[in-house]
């Protein structure tokens, strides 16, 4: 028995999936302790979408520990601190016409949702929340309410409640108008439904199957919170900082949500950190009121400084994305043709496409074939039915197209497989 079956819990799952002993990591590769290379498009579930120990990153991380940098400082002022703030607004807030305060919350993406749930809630003293099927914002008591996945939700423990469940859209079909829908029921007195503080919403659910909101929709749904009172609230944890193709993954869908959630690839390094932004009119909380010993993470602070700085002072690294982005869309295009939409269905966008199929068992069978070819690739969807390609955003062109060889191999001969067993 190994140390790992030994202690470990049995809640771990990634290894399961890909049972292997990893030992270094560079941009898109892994090594694991025998020297066998993958090639990664899993990217710490979309927290390392500058890839492993970027150079750059690492370079400026060094050089602040190497001079006796702070590490931890609860919210206490620091010079890290401060030129994040600084590099923020810069090349984030102010090119994009936006103006929010940062909340410094928990280092995860769940701590920043409780906390953006909990503002809501305090902002418009109502306790209800809309989140939508299909929907992931984490596994803590508060998020998990918001999640759908039933998975996750089993293990409360307790009712999951104050939250209003609501059809994503295409969820009941393209011709199925589900803003209609909802905007009776919030007009209608004697529906039962109690009116909601905020809307909680992904434009792209990562978790969730790589479902798209339409840019229309989300427009309708920002005019629908704006109708009743509602907050809308962003969850870009997974697809924000550059992985739907720009920075916020809502850019090209001309909204100003409320309350913005970030998470994940924030730090660059994958390094804990999660941040809300929110409107300055919202930010009523009283001092200390939304708490945690690890809001101040400064080694998180100098990488996403470092980052922010590199790839994101022009559009060249966006360019480099829309056309990787080409690359995955035309490999996965290409097989979707090959064995109908009904068998294989292009999902997703910019950096985080997928293909869905027939079946959760053959997605699966798909990423155990390709991780004996050298690639790791996961799942995602409400059965586990859509294989998700989350590369690096940094990803060489060449390493990708080998990834993208790999999978498409691995998906030809499962599905060559599964046809044989049917005939």
């Amino acid at each position: 028995m190994d140390i790992f079956s030994e202690l470990e819990s049995n809640v771990q799952c990634y290894a399961r999936a890909f049972p292997a002993v990893f030992d270094k990591a560079q941009g898109a590769l892994l090594t694991d302790k025998y020297g066998q290379r993958y090639i990664d498009f899993l990217a710490g579930a979309g927290s390392l979408n500058y890839g492993h120990n970027n150079p750059v990153l690492k370079r400026a991380l060094l050089n602040y520990i190497e001079h006796d940098g702070i590490a931890h400082s609860l919210d206490l002022h620091t010079s890290a601190k401060e030129e994040f703030l600084k590099t923020f607004k810069t090349l984030i807030l102010e090119p994009r016409e936006m103006s929010y305060h940062l909340q410094f919350t928990g280092p995860t993406g769940a701590n920043a949702v409780e906390a953006a749930l909990k503002l809501a809630r305090k902002v418009k003293g109502r306790t209800n929340i809309i989140a939508f099927t299909n929907g992931f914002h984490g596994v803590t008591q508060g998020a998990l309410s918001a999640t759908g996945n039933r998975h996750h939700r089993e293990g409360a423990g307790i009712p999951l409640q104050h939250i209003i469940r609501m059809p994503y859209c295409g969820y009941h079909g393209w011709d199925v108008d589900t803003l209609k829908m909802m905007d009776r029921q919030l007009s209608d007195p004697s529906s039962g439904i109690d009116l909601p503080s905020a809307v909680i919403i992904e434009t792209i659910q990562g978790e969730g199957g790589l479902n798209v909101a339409e840019k229309k929709w989300l427009q309708g749904l920002s005019a629908l919170c704006r109708k009743h009172d509602m907050l809308l609230i962003v969850d870009d944890i997974q697809a924000g900082c550059g992985r739907s193709g720009t920075f916020f993954s809502f850019e090209s869908y001309d909204i100003q949500p409320d309350i913005i959630t970030l998470s994940k690839s924030l730090s660059g390094f994958g390094l804990p950190m999660a941040i809300v932004l929110l409107k300055p009119e919202l930010d009523i909380w009283q001092p200390g009121e939304h708490n945690g010993t690890f809001r101040g993470n400064n080694h998180a602070f100098v990488t996403a400084t470092a980052a922010l700085k590199h790839y994101w002072t022009n559009s060249d690294f966006e360019q480099s994305i829309a056309h990787k982005a080409q690359l995955i869309t035309k490999a996965f295009k290409s097989l979707s043709a090959r064995f109908g939409v009904t068998r294989l269905r292009c999902k997703g966008r910019g950096l985080m496409q997928g293909l869905e199929c027939a079946s959760g068992e053959i997605a699966e069978e798909i990423t155990q074939q390709a991780f004996q070819r050298g690639l790791i690739v996961e799942t995602s969807g409400n059965r586990g039915q859509v294989v998700k390609a989350f590369c690096p955003l940094t990803i060489e062109e060449s390493v990708l197209e080998d990834g993208l060889a790999i999978l498409t191999a691995s998906v030809i001969a499962t599905l060559s497989k599964c046809h044989a067993q049917v005939s």
